[in-house]
């Protein structure tokens, strides 16, 4: 992961949120609140929570006297997370570093990330600190995209770009959100950050949109591919994003499209 991938500023909280998360999070989203929800906890950390998408789907499920903190490294984006959260006095916003996690020893029942760890510097030093703010007992409850050839429109984006840029293809989907799929490493971070009783489920959604443009302003506005694209040619990214949506209407047709999103869900516990 190249220092700029984290880099989720100006106008893609907006894009992300409007495009991103109906495009491919919102199935996951509600997987995840789902599984959250099941296990009652008194007291919920989310880690990486980016426009807030899980926290709109797990707070009505929560208990009434559940406290929830929500958390995300990139300020933007949990600025953006909290404008569109139903007011909720369970709910506390703060900026927080997965690394360095600003809360005490076993505060918590519940650690949960939606496609965050991905993003992580040092994945089994972040799990090491959800497992330290765990109560015994308490889970870690987390998912990661499966690799980009299971994803099909994200793939498709990729291969479209690097047919414009042949020299320097922006590699930002691959390298980063659909970089960390390998279920062995995943179990052996976990492991070695001491968590105990692994269970990893690989899950298949649909990934659907109005037309191919969709996904084509969703991949190259609504993430950093966007900075990719416009470091490698200033005032490229509208025809990028043209050539994208061609490329998807020419395999998926040109009205409605639907292509398989598939992930990984994890649970460990402490």
């Amino acid at each position: 992961m190249l220092e700029t991938d984290k880099l989720f500023a100006g106008s893609i909280p907006e894009n992300y949120d409007r495009y991103m998360v109906p495009l491919i999070f919102e199935p996951f989203a509600a997987d995840i609140a789902r599984r959250a929800a099941a296990l009652s906890p008194g007291a919920v950390l989310e880690i990486a929570a980016g426009t807030g998408v899980v926290t709109r789907a797990l707070a009505p499920r929560l208990s009434p006297d559940a406290s929830y903190v929500v958390t995300d490294l990139n300020l933007p984006m949990l600025d953006y997370a909290a404008s569109r959260q139903t007011p909720d006095s369970r709910i506390e916003w703060r900026q927080a570093d997965a690394m360095a996690l600003p809360f005490e020893d076993a505060a918590f029942d519940l650690v949960c990330c939606q496609f965050g760890a991905m993003f992580f510097p040092n994945r089994t030093s972040a799990y090491r600190e959800a497992r330290r703010v765990l109560k015994p007992g308490g889970r870690f409850l987390f998912n990661v995209w499966d690799r980009i050839e299971e994803n099909v429109f994200a793939d498709d984006v990729t291969n479209a770009l690097a047919r414009i840029f042949p020299d320097d293809p922006p590699r930002f989907l691959a390298r980063t959100p659909h970089g960390y799929h390998d279920k062995v490493l995943i179990r052996r971070d976990l492991e070695d950050a001491g968590f105990s009783r692994v269970v990893i489920e690989t899950r298949a959604e649909q990934s659907r949109a109005s037309s191919p443009r969709l996904p084509a302003v969703a991949y190259c506005q609504g993430t950093v591919l966007r900075t990719e694209i416009e470091a490698r040619e200033a005032g490229k990214l509208e025809a990028a994003t043209d050539y994208a949506a061609s490329a998807i209407a020419d395999r998926h047709g040109s009205g409605e499209v639907a292509a398989k999103i598939q992930a990984h869900v994890i649970m460990a516990e402490v």
